[in-house]
C-alpha cells in the first residue's frame, strides 16, 4: 500500500556551463517541485561543470558567482567537472567549496599530490538519513590524470574507488547513489561491472534521459546540459524492511518555468562585479589587429608566436576559429580578449614529422577543413578555420588540385625535411583528435596548464617585437613548381 512507502526524492542538473539564463528558471522548477513533494524528503544536487569561464561572470569572479547561485538555489550535494578541477588552480577551488559553499562537495578520486590526500573541503562519500531511510552518495570527476598533474592533484582511477566506496557503505545504508561526472559509456559500463548502486546520476557527456533507464540491476538518470533540464527521481522503500521497492522519474525541460527574480537580481550583481575586474587594461594598441577564419590574420599570426613561445618549440600553430572577432585600435581589456578567446583550452608541444606537417598544412588550404563545424574538446567557437602560424613560412599554388598545392615549406629558415621530427607549439584539443587530425600523431606531449589561450595572447599584446612580427605573411601565394624534397 502506499501508506507503507516512505519516498525520497532527488531534484539534479548537470553541465550547465555557466549558463547564467537558465538558473532563474531552474530555482523556480526547484521550488515548485521542493512544493509539490511537500511533507516528502528531498536533495538538490549537480554532477558538475556548472561553472565555464568562458562566461564573464564566472571568469570575472573565479567561480564566486556559480557558488553564490548554487547557495540561493538550495544545492546541497554536487561534484566537481573537469571544468571546475582543471580550469580553477586549487586555491580557488578551495575557496570557493571550503569557505563560500553552502552544500557538500563530494570527489573520491581527487587527491592531491604527491600522497593523494583528498582536500580538506572534499569528501569521498556522504551518509543522509531521511525519514529512517539511510542514502549513501559517492561521487567522482572525469578521469584525466595528466592534466590534473599539472595543478599538482594526483587522480585516482574513479571506478577502483567506487567499488571500495560501495563495498564499505554497504552494510551502512539502505541503497547508493553514485553522482558521476564519467560519462554514458562509464557509467554503463559501472551498471555492468560494480553491484549494488541503486541510482547513477550522470553527466560530462552531456546525455539526457528523458525517463530512469534501467542498466543491470542499477538506475541511471541525467539531464542533458546547460540548464535546459532538470531531473527528478523518486525513490520508494518499503517503512518496515527500509528496502528500495522502486525507482521512477525523468527529465523535465524548464521553458516554460518563470524566472525566479532573487536569482536574477543576483546574477546581475555578479555579472557587474565580472564586467569591473576583467575592466582592467591588458594594452593599449597602436593600429587594429584584424583576424579572419579563411585565412590567415595578424592577431592569428600573435596568438600562434605566442604558443610558440610559451611552450618553447620551434613552430607555432593555431586554428583561425579560435579566435572570434579582431581588435581595434586603443585600449585592450582582459574582456574583450575573453570575449574573442573564450575557450578554455590549453597550450601544448609535442614532436611531428615533417611528413605529417607537410599533411596539416595541406588540409589548412581546403574549405572542407576550414569550414568544419567543430564541438566540444573545450572549443567555444563556430567553425575550425585556416592554421595560423609561427616559425614557418609556406609557399602554395591556391589553383593547384587538393593535397597538392604546396610547392615550399621553411622552418626557422630551412627546408622542411620530410623525415625529421619538428616540436609543434599547440592546441591540447588537437591531441584529442579534433579538427586537424594527423596532430593528433604527435609524440612526446606536454601540455600547459593552467594558462589559457587568451592569457598568451595578452602577454603577446605588450610585445612590440611580436607585434610587428605578427604582420608578416607566414603563407606565400605563388605558381612555381614544387621544391619538397
Amino acid at each position: 500500500m502506499a501508506s507503507e512507502l516512505q519516498k525520497i526524492v532527488i531534484l539534479h542538473t548537470n553541465d550547465i556551463h555557466s549558463h547564467y539564463e537558465q538558473m532563474p528558471k531552474i530555482a523556480t522548477a526547484f521550488r515548485t517541485l521542493e512544493a509539490k513533494h511537500a511533507g516528502i524528503p528531498l536533495l538538490k544536487i549537480d554532477v558538475g561543470d556548472h561553472m565555464d569561464r568562458m562566461r564573464i561572470a564566472t571568469d570575472g569572479t573565479d567561480g564566486a558567482a556559480n557558488i553564490a547561485i548554487m547557495n540561493a538555489t538550495g544545492y546541497h550535494l554536487a561534484v566537481p567537472g573537469n571544468n571546475e578541477g582543471l580550469t580553477f588552480t586549487q586555491e580557488q577551488l578551495a575557496v570557493n567549496y571550503g569557505r563560500l559553499a553552502n552544500f557538500i562537495v563530494l570527489g573520491g578520486n581527487m587527491g592531491i599530490a604527491p600522497d593523494g590526500e583528498l582536500p580538506s573541503w572534499l569528501s569521498s562519500h556522504w551518509i543522509q538519513e531521511m525519514n529512517g531511510i539511510k542514502l549513501g552518495f559517492i561521487g567522482v570527476t572525469a578521469y584525466y590524470p595528466e592534466f590534473y598533474a599539472l595543478l599538482n592533484w594526483q587522480l585516482h582511477e574513479p571506478l577502483s574507488v567506487i567499488a571500495q566506496e560501495v563495498e564499505a557503505l554497504a552494510q551502512e545504508v539502505d541503497s547508493i547513489v553514485l553522482l558521476s561526472h564519467l560519462g554514458i559509456a562509464k557509467d554503463r559500463q559501472i551498471a555492468e561491472t560494480i553491484p549494488g548502486i541503486d541510482l547513477i546520476l550522470g553527466a560530462h557527456t552531456h546525455h539526457l534521459f528523458e525517463e530512469v533507464t534501467l542498466c543491470e540491476d542499477t538506475y541511471m538518470a541525467a539531464a542533458g546540459c546547460f540548464g535546459r533540464y532538470i531531473g527528478e527521481v523518486e525513490l520508494s522503500y518499503d517503512r518496515a524492511s527500509k528496502k528500495l521497492v522502486r525507482i521512477e522519474g525523468g527529465s523535465h525541460s524548464v521553458e516554460d518555468y518563470e524566472m525566479a527574480s532573487d536569482i536574477t537580481r543576483l546574477i546581475e550583481n555578479y555579472e557587474v562585479q565580472g564586467e569591473d575586474r576583467l575592466s582592467e587594461t591588458v594594452t593599449i594598441l597602436e593600429q587594429p589587429l584584424t583576424n579572419s577564419w579563411k585565412q590567415e590574420s595578424p592577431l592569428g599570426n600573435l596568438l600562434a608566436s605566442g604558443i610558440r613561445e610559451w611552450v618553447g618549440a620551434e613552430i607555432g600553430l593555431v586554428n583561425a576559429g579560435q579566435l572570434l572577432g579582431g581588435l581595434e585600435e586603443g585600449r585592450v581589456t582582459r574582456k574583450m580578449l575573453l570575449t574573442l578567446c573564450p575557450s578554455p583550452i590549453n597550450p601544448c608541444k609535442f614532436l611531428l614529422p615533417g611528413r605529417k606537417l607537410l599533411v596539416t598544412l595541406e588540409e589548412a588550404l581546403l574549405d572542407d577543413y576550414i569550414n568544419k563545424p567543430i564541438k566540444g574538446f573545450g572549443f567555444r567557437g563556430k567553425i575550425l578555420g585556416t592554421l595560423c602560424l609561427d616559425g614557418i613560412q609556406v609557399e602554395y599554388d591556391e589553383n593547384a588540385v587538393p593535397h597538392h598545392k604546396i610547392r615550399s615549406v621553411t622552418v626557422n629558415g630551412a627546408p622542411l625535411q620530410l623525415d625529421r621530427h619538428y616540436w609543434i607549439g599547440t592546441l591540447d584539443m588537437f591531441t584529442f583528435g579534433s579538427g586537424y587530425l594527423t596532430l593528433s600523431e604527435g609524440t612526446q606531449t606536454e601540455f600547459f596548464l593552467p594558462e589559457f589561450l587568451r592569457d598568451l595572447l595578452a602577454h603577446q599584446l605588450k610585445d612590440s617585437a611580436a607585434l610587428e612580427g605578427c604582420h608578416y605573411r607566414r603563407w606565400i601565394k605563388t605558381n612555381q613548381p614544387s621544391r619538397l624534397v
